[in-house]
């Protein structure tokens, strides 16, 4: 599942695409984890406009990069998202947590 990363202004946005599932999840969580620990934005963009499908793999996908935004002092927002993934996190109460735009 590949990632595209753009650096401006002190933030970072990662675009995702493909299914965010549990076949693609370690994967897409290791790659976030890289590009976050590479470059510690102050603040991280996911831009999940290229997302096909999302279950509660990407759920934990988001949650582990907010974790580790809050550990590092930073913060994070989900951009751009499909309907379906918007409905996922919706049922699940993410906006509570993560800025969903």
């Amino acid at each position: 599942m590949p990632i595209t990363i753009t650096r401006q202004d002190g933030g970072l946005t990662i675009a995702l695409s493909g299914e965010l599932d549990h076949h693609g999840a370690r994967e897409m969580m290791a790659q976030l984890d890289d590009a976050i620990a590479a470059r510690l934005p102050a603040r991280l963009t996911l831009d999940l406009s290229g997302v096909t499908f999302m279950d509660s793999s990407g759920i934990a996908v988001l949650l582990r990069a907010h974790r580790q935004m809050v550990h590092t002092g930073g913060s994070l927002r989900a951009v751009n998202l499909p309907a379906q993934a918007r409905r996922v996190l919706d049922a699940a109460g993410i906006g509570r947590l993560i800025s969903l735009d």
